[in-house]
């Protein structure tokens, strides 16, 4: 599962690395080979932090705060009404895979007034995993128009809440994003720690096989 990051992508890890005040989160594994700078992305709502707290191996950093009166005439909160909080800057954590792979996970801000964030947060990913509530899939096109203009491959994960749609095909979901047929499409319950690394090893694969030699 070795592929060599970029030198952006290891100093920018590095960088972050020092940031939360965890000493356990300075620590990096015996067997770590490659830093990988993965962003979380999505709307507002859709479960980014959920996700890096459900699979990192250190204290998360969140910066979190309330929603306030002047935030809600401009969140769209259709769907997702009990949400109390909102990421303002990013959301970090780690997760060691098998082969030595480190991902450093960045979760970013879902909201347009956040899009200047956007390229110092992008700044060395090496991918996305997009994460998509089928109940409002049209909140996803501006954060999939943003993954796509920088660039970045990227997977798409569908966050399976409670009283999400059953009755969408694998087709329609796919035409509805107006995916490319390779790019990657799974389902994932946020809150399951087991389930979130699925959604990333499936964005992993992927990197690898872009990245793999044409006649292998």
């Amino acid at each position: 599962m070795a592929f060599a990051p970029s030198s952006t992508t290891s100093r920018a890890a590095e960088e972050v690395v020092v940031t939360p005040d965890a000493a356990d989160s300075i620590h990096l594994p015996d067997t770590a080979l490659d830093l990988v700078k993965i962003l979380v992305a999505g709307p507002f709502g859709v479960g980014k932090t959920t996700l890096i707290d459900s699979v990192s191996e250190i204290r998360p950093l969140h910066t979190e705060e309330p929603l306030s009166e002047a935030s809600v005439q401009v969140d769209d909160l259709a769907g997702v009404r009990d949400k109390s909080t909102t990421t303002v800057a990013v959301d970090f954590g780690r997760i060691s895979l098998p082969g030595g792979v480190v991902l450093y996970l960045f979760g970013t801000p879902g909201q347009e007034r956040f899009r200047a964030l956007w390229d110092d947060i992008a700044y060395g990913a090496l991918g996305a995993l997009v994460l998509v509530d089928s109940r409002r899939i049209d909140a996803s096109f501006d954060v999939l128009g943003l993954v796509e203009e920088s660039g970045l491959p990227y997977a798409v994960a569908f966050n399976a809440f409670p009283d999400a749609p059953r009755h969408y095909t694998h087709e329609q979901l796919r035409a509805a994003l107006d995916l490319d047929a390779d790019t990657p499409m799974v389902t994932c319950d946020a809150r399951d720690g087991d389930s979130s690394v699925d959604a990333l090893l499936a964005l992993v694969q992927h990197l690898i096989d872009r990245h793999a030699p044409e006649d292998r």
